[in-house]
């Protein structure tokens, strides 16, 4: 494991190398992945993905290749690069998929020889359905205004004894900030520019998905997380929340779409030996990007490059306690490792 002087010596040393380099959309145009020329490119908040009509596996199956970047967006707001981001949450999702790919399925197709380190991801090119699935066992605090604990301040402020929140009615009084919920709560939210808490029934009559779709992804979700809660049982910390999405595969069947249980996705918090919450400052010690989200202080902020390799090194520190193992990146550049990584995962499917 490295120490905490050791993670600050390899931000400092190749933060800023690691985090050079060109858009993907710049790599193909620039002929440097020639299988991916003319494919679409969709840029997203933190991963862009690349497809084409005629990009099919072996098998038929429709390609999705998603690409890491190390943006780091907060309050629906890019805010920056943060170095070694992308690997980071490479290794975190890799090794929770490991956990909950029986439950949960998955889009991402197996290719021998690619490395957990890897910031492109083999996956199927799903029928998406459009929303974002978040399970909440504590109110955390949070800023962001699709939070639990944003609409419960609202709700206190106007005097209300009751709050309704995505189809759920709770006293006011039965919660507290940062305190444990009644019951683990099911909140989906849309998946627009920027995110809207809604209820099930919103969803429904929107087109969005079926009751019978939503019925089977909270399902599997509820029986994911409590496997997660239970591996990190063993390594002093507690599952907050999280947020999935899902997607229609060319079977039919409803798998994860996007990453599982990485510390953009997710809150975890760390107990003591004696199972309490640890606190720093009054607040839960947090694995999580709750971090990078209490640095803002104006609307269109964007982190300095010491606010930057900051976060870096809290995000290393958090996938070493959620894993147990250490971190181990690759130092080549990023547009080395993605065309390499871009080139076998094509060398296998195709």
């Amino acid at each position: 494991m490295l120490d905490e002087q050791q993670v600050r010596d390899l931000v400092n040393e190749h933060g800023a190398i690691v985090n050079q380099g060109r858009p993907i959309k710049q790599i193909i145009a620039d002929g440097d992945i020639p299988r991916l020329n003319a494919a679409t490119v969709l840029e997203g908040k933190v991963s862009d993905s690349v497809f084409r009509d005629d990009l099919l596996t072996r098998e038929g199956q429709p390609i999705r290749l998603m690409f890491r970047n190390n943006r780091i967006s907060t309050h629906d707001i890019n805010r920056g690069a943060i170095p070694f981001k992308d690997q980071v949450l490479a290794f975190n999702h890799d090794h929770m998929l490991m956990l909950v790919k029986e439950v949960l399925g998955s889009s991402q197709f197996k290719v021998e020889g690619l490395l957990p380190s890897s910031t492109v991801i083999p996956a199927e090119n799903l029928k998406l359905i459009m929303l974002e699935n978040v399970l909440r066992l504590y109110m955390a605090e949070s800023s962001t205004s699709t939070s639990l604990y944003q609409h419960w301040l609202a709700a206190k402020e106007k005097g209300k004894e009751m709050l309704n929140y995505a189809g759920h009615s709770v006293t006011i009084s039965s919660l507290k900030p940062n305190g444990v919920l009644p019951y683990l709560m099911d909140t989906p939210s849309t998946k627009d520019e920027v995110d809207k808490t809604t209820d099930v029934q919103f969803l429904i009559d929107a087109g969005i998905c079926s009751w019978d779709q939503y019925v089977q992804i909270r399902n599997a979700s509820i029986m994911a997380f409590g496997l997660v809660s239970q591996y990190l049982s063993t390594k002093g910390m507690v599952l907050v929340d999280t947020k999935t999405e899902h997607g229609i595969n060319a079977y039919g069947r409803i798998v994860s779409a996007d990453e599982l249980y990485t510390m953009d996705s997710s809150r975890f918090w760390k107990k003591d030996d004696e199972g309490r919450l640890m606190t720093r400052e009054g607040k839960p010690v947090s694995f999580s990007k709750e971090f990078a989200r209490g640095m803002v202080k104006e609307k269109n902020q964007q982190f300095t490059d010491e606010q930057a390799n900051e976060i870096a090194v809290r995000y290393i520190q958090g996938l070493q306690h959620i894993t147990g193992e250490a971190f181990d990146p690759d130092l080549r550049p990023r547009d080395e490792r993605i065309v390499d990584s871009a080139n076998l995962i094509l060398d296998s499917l195709l």
